[in-house]
């Protein structure tokens, strides 16, 4: 049972760490190098699926079938553009600009107008399906405080009742030793 215990102890601290630590990547992006990005619609299912964290790299150049996350015409709650997660299907070169044509897999039209080099992020790299609730999640107060805080002061709670019986026994075991010798 206490086998059992410290695998679900080990497996909520690790998740713990990971969900911290994406939360903490994904705050602060550095331009020009990996991203995680949330995917929030699903118009890529099946091959990335909604609540997916993407991993974003730019790239030199972008091909047709690459994946790519760009920046959307739409907006969200807090006046941002929310950033489209979409396959490129045709490209072409007017000058020294090229254009790309995108479409969502789960999406039976290609989108409406093109897109340039200079409106995307990247090239999807891989996903990882629904960790994005999490990470959206743990963005918000309250779901900051379930998803972190209460967790952390959990394992911190736990960590520091081990140290205070490993302290406790540490003196018995030193008064029984003085108590030998006496």
């Amino acid at each position: 049972m206490k086998l059992i215990g410290n695998i679900i102890y080990y497996l909520v601290f690790t998740a713990l760490i990971a969900v911290a630590l994406l939360v903490a990547f994904s705050a602060f992006p550095i331009p020009g190098n990996y991203e995680l990005r949330v995917v929030r619609s699903g118009s890529m299912e099946p091959t990335i699926h909604t609540g997916s964290v993407v991993v974003v790299k730019p790239a030199a150049s972008y091909a047709v079938d690459d994946i790519v996350m760009f920046e959307g015409g739409m907006r969200d709650e807090d006046g941002k553009r929310v950033p489209v997660t979409h396959r490129i299907v045709s490209m072409h070169t007017e000058g020294r600009t090229t254009y790309y044509a995108t479409k969502g897999d789960a999406n039976e039209e290609a989108d409406a107008g093109e897109i340039t080099e200079r409106s995307i992020f990247g090239k999807v790299l891989f996903s990882v399906p629904y960790v994005g609730y999490a990470v959206e999640a743990a963005r918000r107060p309250y779901g900051f405080l379930a998803i972190i805080l209460i967790p952390a002061a959990i394992v911190v709670w736990d960590q520091g009742a081990n140290i205070y019986r490993e302290v406790r026994r540490i003196k018995r075991a030193k008064q029984e030793h003085a108590a030998t010798d006496a």
